[in-house]
Formats: structure tokens, C-alpha cells, sequence
């Protein structure tokens, strides 16, 4: 067989035929029938990012766009959950074995109505938390509808009440709208709002005698039960997917100077007008029960942020449990109470300072194991997981695709024969290899 014999047995094989040289040229095969398209994927340097399927938005946790694929895991609240019930009812039983006065009739009457006082400002906070618009200014607002209240009692209970509450609310009225037509972070207006509120406060005399006969005292059991009814309508509506995303619309995903949309500012403020109408009724609740609520509007902000961090919501607004705010409410009141009885000079500032150091400790361990588990499978710069080659080789083989026939090195080229090389059987046809 001579040379020029040897050319249409290389068609096909990674050699071209040239008419006018005859020199082979390696040309790498090419397998465009059989090899499977690769999936929809974007990529960046290189590295493919999987999209995101229509089943997994559905279980999406915070955005629907750049959210945490998954449920969101409810364990680490209810232990928290649990070690606040446990420290509640510890210290519940031991008042009511040193000073049991304080756990019955009358006292019991004023315990729950302190933590009905705190549970209001609680929720208020919380909920302004959970809508991307934390209120600072709500410690203020309940010390000034207390203020308004106490002037202007002479014309009742229930006629004052609905002038102070509207007050109240129009205040975060006010607030909210600075906050969404501005776009500018909630903490900084609500915080202008509360210094404002304070030099209000300032300049009002101090309220003498109440001119309303009513006194919650017989009635705390129900203001105890509407606080606790409220308290478990916003957990458990916060299971709820597209309720947590609507009302945490407002929250940034990206750069937090971009607007979220016409949606998520009217939620926002709608947020911040509720928390400040919780905030006055809180306001209204302490002055008539002789709670005992600190005089500075800031103090008060403290207490009520740092239950709301205690009670399990997140300082980011994402996440938030159950039962929390319920029974960080009642510890809450049954310390003020100890204080009280066991006159423990305890600063407001102190234990403010205290709850919100706690309460971020609670907000890292509730955003570190309280995340999607589809979003802790892999570190968080990995946008997919490593696959070892035999299991790409079986995927490539189940969807139709042949590896080329390797030998020795892993190259595609055929296998070395004797009839294929040049130093093989021509060689030995012309006496050239001994």
C-alpha cells in the first residue's frame, strides 16, 4: 500500500484530504448531533449561574427575585420561644412564692396590664421592623398621647381616646410620608419625628388630676387577651408567603438608595401609621393603668426595641416568630414588677441597653439558623456544586452523548496501530525496520 493510498482511510477520523498537498492536517472532531444543549444558565467568567425554576420562586422566603429558595426553619424560634416561656413562668413562680400579693388579685390585675402596656409598644416596633420602617419615634408618640390624653380627659374616656389615637397615627402619617416620598432610611425620619415630639413634651404642663372615672384595672384580663389575639394574628399571618413579602416590600434587595415602587411605599407607610396608633394606645393604656412608663420618649423606644429583638424579629425585619413578643412582654412585666416590690434601683436606660444587646445576640441566631435549608447547602460565593467528572460522564452518557475512544493519555486522537503510523508496516514493506 503506498502513501497516497492511505488518504481516504483517514476521511472522517480528524484528518482533511488535500488535493494539493499531502500532508495531513489534525482537525478536532466535532460531535454537534449527539451532544446534549446545555441548560438555560447565565454565566460570569466563565462559571454558569443555574437559574432559578418557577417551583423554587414559589417557595422563595423574602423576594421573589433574589430571595432564599425554601421554607423558612420555624426551629430556632420556637426553642427561643421556649426558653422565654421558661424563664416567664421561673420567675412568675418564684414572685408567687416570695411575694404572692403582687401574682394575685389586684397585683395580678397590674402585672397584666403593664404587660399589655409593653406588648402594645412591642408590636409597634415589631411591626415597623417587619415592614422595612423600624420607628424610633415610638417611645415619644406614646409618651405624648399619654401627655394629650391627661390634658384633655375631661371630655371622657372614649372621646378622648379617639381624638389621641388619630393624633397618633396622622403623626406616623407624617413620618411615613417623609420616609417614602424622600426614600430615605426610616430610622433617620422617625428619629427627626421623635426629637420633635420631645420638644413638644417639654413644652406642656404637667397634667394634673384625670378628669375620666375609667380605670382599666377590672378590665385587664381583656386588654391582656386583645394584646395576646394580636400578637398571635400577626404570627401566624407572617407564615404566610405572600403576606411576609408584601409587607416586607420595602426593604432593599439591592442599593438601598433605589425605590421599591408605588406598592411598597404605601405599605411602608400604612406600616408606619399603624405602629404609631399602637404606640398611643400603649400611651393611653400606661396612664390609666399607673404603669409607670420611663418620662423620656427615648427610654421607652429602647424597652419596646429591645422586646421586640428579644422576642425573636429579626433587626434586618426578615424573620420573626410566633409566640415571642407575648411572652417577652409578660418576663418583661414581671421584672418591672420585682424591681418595684424589691425596690431595685434599675436605670431605664440600663435595662433598654441590655434588651437590645440580648436581642441582637437572638437576631444572629435566628438569621444564621433560621435561613432556607436550600440556602446553607453551599458557601455563599458557590453558585453551584462541585461535580465529580465520573458523575458528568454518566449524565453525558444517559442523554445520548459517546465519550471518543481514548487510550493511554486522555487525547481524542485514535489509537496508534501499526498500519496507522509511519514507521508501521511501510516501514517494514521496504526492508526499512529490522
Amino acid at each position: 500500500m503506498s502513501y497516497g493510498d492511505q488518504t481516504p482511510r483517514f476521511r472522517g477520523e480528524g484528518f482533511r484530504d488535500d488535493r494539493e498537498t499531502t500532508t495531513p492536517v489534525y482537525r478536532p472532531p466535532s460531535y454537534t448531533e449527539d451532544y446534549p444543549a446545555p441548560p438555560e444558565s447565565t454565566s460570569t467568567l466563565g462559571f454558569s449561574r443555574r437559574a432559578v425554576t418557577p417551583a423554587e420562586l414559589d417557595d422563595v422566603f423574602d423576594d421573589p427575585q433574589l430571595g432564599d429558595p425554601g421554607m423558612d426553619r420555624m426551629g430556632v424560634h420556637a426553642l427561643w420561644e421556649l426558653v422565654l416561656l421558661l424563664a416567664a413562668a421561673g420567675l412568675a413562680a418564684w414572685l408567687y412564692q416570695t411575694h404572692r400579693a403582687v401574682l394575685t388579685g389586684d397585683g395580678l390585675r397590674g402585672v397584666l396590664l403593664t404587660a399589655a402596656t409593653l406588648g402594645f409598644l412591642t408590636l409597634s416596633v415589631g411591626l415597623s421592623l417587619r415592614a422595612g420602617v423600624v420607628n424610633l419615634a415610638a417611645g415619644p408618640v406614646a409618651v405624648a398621647a399619654a401627655v394629650f390624653f391627661a390634658t384633655h380627659s375631661g371630655h371622657g374616656f372614649l372621646k378622648t381616646a379617639a381624638i389621641t389615637l388619630p393624633l397618633a397615627a396622622g403623626v406616623g402619617l407624617v413620618i411615613g410620608l417623609v420616609t417614602v416620598l424622600l426614600h430615605v432610611p426610616a430610622w433617620a425620619s422617625s428619629l427627626g419625628g421623635a426629637l420633635g415630639l420631645i420638644v413638644w413634651i417639654q413644652r406642656q404642663a404637667t397634667p394634673g388630676q384625670l378628669g375620666t372615672t375609667y380605670q382599666p384595672t377590672r378590665h385587664a384580663f381583656y386588654w391582656y387577651g386583645a394584646f395576646a389575639a394580636l400578637v398571635l394574628l400577626g404570627g401566624f399571618l407572617g407564615l404566610v408567603k405572600p403576606i411576609r413579602r408584601g409587607l416586607g416590600r420595602y426593604r432593599p434587595i439591592g442599593d438601598p438608595a433605589l425605590r421599591r415602587g408605588t406598592g411598597a411605599a404605601v405599605i411602608a407607610c400604612l406600616a408606619m401609621v399603624a405602629s404609631c396608633a399602637l404606640a398611643g394606645l400603649a400611651g393611653i393604656l400606661g396612664l390609666l393603668a399607673n404603669v409607670g412608663l420611663p418620662a423620656d420618649g427615648l427610654a421607652v423606644t429602647g424597652l419596646a426595641l429591645g422586646a421586640a429583638l428579644l422576642g425573636g424579629t429579626s433587626a434586618f425585619g426578615r424573620r420573626g416568630g410566633i409566640f415571642g413578643s407575648l411572652f417577652v412582654a409578660t418576663l418583661f412585666a414581671l421584672v418591672l414588677t420585682y424591681a418595684n416590690v424589691a425596690n431595685l434601683r434599675i436605670s431605664d436606660y440600663a435595662l433598654a441597653a441590655g434588651a437590645i444587646a440580648a436581642g441582637l445576640v437572638v437576631t444572629r441566631l435566628v438569621e444564621s439558623f433560621g435561613r432556607p435549608a436550600s440556602a446553607r447547602q453551599y458557601p455563599e460565593d458557590e453558585d453551584e456544586p462541585w461535580v465529580a467528572p465520573a458523575r458528568l460522564e454518566e449524565a453525558a452518557n444517559s442523554a445520548g452523548y459517546t465519550p471518543p475512544r481514548q487510550s493511554g493519555w486522555t487525547s481524542q486522537l485514535p489509537a496508534r496501530t501499526n498500519d496507522d503510523t509511519w514507521a508501521g508496516a511501510i516501514d517494514d514493506r521496504w526492508g526499512t525496520r529490522q
